[in-house]
């Protein structure tokens, strides 16, 4: 099968996603061809700016949905050129909507996995139609996304066994073993619930973009770099004595947000954690029950949260005696395994 893969847009995350399908579906005996979204978002803004000022800015100055849609038109000439079976879209969220339109009209068969489930389903959710075959991310999404696109399954998280390991890679000894770390987006209801807990006599190490905090907060203190590597979080994970884990609840970035109300899917952290044998504690969700069984300890407030890294801390013997336990919980949810689902989707939708 030959597949044009999408990455989509952006050079953390959800491009972590991307690199281990790419790998997987490789690896699996795939044609794949490439498309670099996130290089042809960052050249169109160059380009489209620069015939703006050639023009003595007498054109219309280009905005950021200029630079998505001419970074993104461009799917639609490789697919045709290589003649694909499939395009497959990781994340929509810096492709222009109009490509996937045209992409149907063209009776190109397009997949998607959509990322920011629940957050964002009111807009994946309009994307779906234009698709033969799609994935949400969360378990509570898939009945109605299925109301449009009845070819719609469940996308679980999945790990690198490579990256996340619990044994000692080279260049571990370069990062700090903190005794709580969190890597992360500042979301407002991360930084509330951070900033709730006293973190008094307890090394907190905080990692990735925390621009909602204000300049005095006291939560940068604790903050050492901004946006890493997925290898440098593993290392991270590996180093800790406790790490933490709070999915997010705004549907947006911003002060005032508004807040999904239900979800039940955990998110990569979870299974990041527990592959690299790291002790953790997280917020509460019903699939962290199903497959961690009591192993992983929840909280729904600052005071719990806190109340378990106090008490954990302490008790470093049964600390680790859990997270020799949850490896084996996460073994087999690989991207092998992931990209074997999308093979089998893909085959099978005509």
């Amino acid at each position: 099968m030959k597949i044009l893969l999408c990455h989509p847009g952006a050079s953390w995350a959800t491009a972590d996603v991307h690199d281990g399908i790419e790998r997987a579906l490789r690896d699996a005996g795939q044609e794949v061809i490439s498309y670099a979204l996130d290089n042809r978002i960052e050249a169109s803004g160059a380009y489209l700016t620069y015939i703006w000022k050639r023009s003595n800015r007498t054109l219309e100055r280009p905005k950021a949905a200029d630079f998505i849609y001419f970074a993104s038109v461009g799917i639609i000439e490789r697919a045709l050129r290589h003649n694909v079976d499939w395009v497959l879209i990781v994340c929509h969220m810096y492709v222009h909507p109009d490509v996937l339109l045209m992409l149907h009209r063209a009776k190109i068969k397009v997949a998607v996995i959509f990322t920011e489930s629940p957050y964002d389903d009111d807009a994946q959710i309009r994307l779906a139609p234009w698709a033969r075959a799609c994935w949400v991310n969360e378990r509570l999404s898939v009945e109605r996304f299925r109301t449009v696109q009845p070819h719609t399954y469940y996308w679980q998280h999945a790990i690198d066994p490579e990256r996340h390991s619990g044994e000692p890679q080279p260049g571990d000894g370069d990062w700090p073993a903190h005794d709580v770390v969190f890597v992360g987006t500042g979301f407002q209801e991360r930084c509330d619930l951070l900033g709730a807990i006293d973190w008094e006599g307890i090394d907190f190490g905080l990692y990735g973009s925390w621009p909602l905090l204000g300049s005095r907060n006291k939560l940068r203190s604790h903050l050492r770099d901004e946006i890493i590597p997925n290898s440098v979080t593993a290392t991270l994970y590996r180093r800790a004595k406790i790490g933490l884990n709070m999915h997010r609840t705004s549907m947006g970035f911003g002060k005032d947000m508004p807040q999904i109300t239900e979800a039940e899917s955990m998110g990569p952290r979870c299974y990041e954690l527990a592959a690299c044998g790291r002790f953790f504690i997280t917020d509460y969700r019903a699939e962290v029950a199903d497959v961690f069984q009591g192993l992983v300890p929840t909280f729904r407030t600052p005071a719990e949260a806190e109340a378990l890294i106090r008490s954990y801390l302490s008790r470093p013997d049964e600390r680790e005696a859990i997270a020799r336990q949850l490896p084996a919980k996460v073994a087999g949810e690989t991207f092998a395994a992931r990209a074997a689902t999308i093979i089998q989707v893909l085959t099978e939708v005509k």
